[in-house]
């Protein structure tokens, strides 16, 4: 994501989607990759080991692009109409499919109700940057602030060397950004809690960071 804050125009419409959807197939195409090559293994006729190993590689990354392709539809997709709400308990289940992979844990201290989508889909993009904050894995950690349909957000990351990316700080605060399919996710944070009225922030807090949004 190197270069990404420098400053330019901002993407049109037809290009935002665009970018969007370069950062879906981004994340699809590893796990999918993994499947043609389980599927050539096991088309070789190879020795029932052999099989074996690629038909648990072809269940593990079937798995994992399910799960991918369910939170991407929340956290980037239409989800619904205009105006439309979305069950906080469904987003845990979203989340916690596609985030926790061995090394990144969730602890969900929000209750379960109903918010509008475009506050859910925030919550789930804050998630993404939160995870960028522990490169080698940890504990995310959600909170609420305030109640009900106005609730934000407080992600508390903790892990080894936890760090705020400072080219991910720029793009969030910048109001004219060059944004590329690797800069699309916070700058589409940041147009999220716009359009909530809030503002995401990062913030170092001892060894911990912080992702919060108010």
């Amino acid at each position: 994501m190197s270069g990404t804050s420098s400053l330019g125009p901002a993407p049109d419409a037809l290009e935002l989607a665009a970018l969007l959807c370069s950062r879906v197939c981004h994340d699809l195409i590893s796990p999918v990759g993994a499947i043609v090559n389980g599927l050539e293994v096991i088309d070789d006729n190879p020795k029932p080991e052999d099989r074996d190993f690629a038909l648990d590689l072809i269940r593990k990354s079937a798995k994992t692009a399910s799960a991918r392709l369910q939170f991407c539809r929340l956290a980037f997709g239409a989800a619904g109409s205009a105006g439309a709400q979305i069950d906080l308990g469904d987003a845990q289940a979203m989340a916690k499919g596609h985030i926790e992979d061995g090394k990144v844990t969730l602890t969900w201290n929000l209750p379960r109700l109903l918010m509008p989508k475009n506050r859910v889909k925030l919550l789930l993009n804050m998630l993404v940057i939160a995870q960028q904050t522990i490169p080698r894995g940890g504990t995310l950690t959600i909170d609420p602030v305030g109640e009900g349909e106005t609730m934000s957000f407080r992600i508390t990351s903790a892990g080894l060397n936890a760090r705020v990316p400072q080219n991910i700080v720029d793009i969030i605060g910048s109001t004219s950004a060059a944004v590329d399919a690797h800069a699309v996710q916070p700058y589409y944070t940041r147009l999220l809690a716009q359009a909530c009225g809030l503002t995401v922030k990062l913030a170092l807090e001892g060894e911990t960071v912080v992702v919060s949004a108010s």
